[in-house]
């Protein structure tokens, strides 16, 4: 174990780094995650391998909400892959941009969690994944999304204004 994590936690958290990295990268170069780039590409596989690898940890016990998280983050995946392609008409560019920020949330869940009841080692910030700082954490993370969205859709909206292709950064 390094830092309480089994062997398969390390590999786990490395990927969801590399995920977070991309998504961080991809707002401040093109405002959203672009799909068909580079890092967009990264962060898609590299969210999808963070789900995988964290079905296999059970620190907390069984099946649980990190778990159902996965699921969730998944779903949306397929939602917004779905909306690359067209599938959902007019509407595609916004649920693309919407849930592609949406998994960027997600994986801010765990990832302030993880790190404030694990660090510093021996003493975290916080002793319990039930700890009402989290709570509230994690309720201004979601202002931050819904606010990052409305900022994403407006750009949107602007560049069909101005005759610019939605899918394009």
């Amino acid at each position: 174990m390094i830092y309480g994590l089994t062997y398969l936690g390390v590999i786990h958290t490395l990927i969801s780094l590399v995920a977070v990295y991309a998504a961080l990268r991809s707002f401040v170069r093109d405002k959203r995650i672009v799909p068909d780039s580079a890092l967009g590409k990264l962060y898609i596989w590299s969210t999808v391998l963070t789900c995988v690898t964290g079905f296999g940890i059970f620190q907390h016990g069984g099946f649980g909400k990190p778990h159902m998280l996965g699921i969730m983050t998944l779903l949306v995946l397929g939602a917004a892959w779905l909306a690359d392609r067209g599938k959902f008409g007019v509407r595609s560019a916004a649920v693309s941009t919407v849930g592609y920020t949406l998994t960027v949330f997600f994986h801010m869940i765990p990832a302030v969690t993880e790190t404030t009841t694990r660090l510093p080692y021996g003493d975290p910030w916080l002793t319990s994944h039930e700890a009402p700082e989290l709570k509230a954490i994690t309720g201004l993370l979601f202002v931050v999304f819904l606010v990052g969205v409305r900022l994403q859709l407006r750009r949107l909206k602007k560049g069909a204004a101005g005759g610019e292709g939605l899918l394009r950064a």
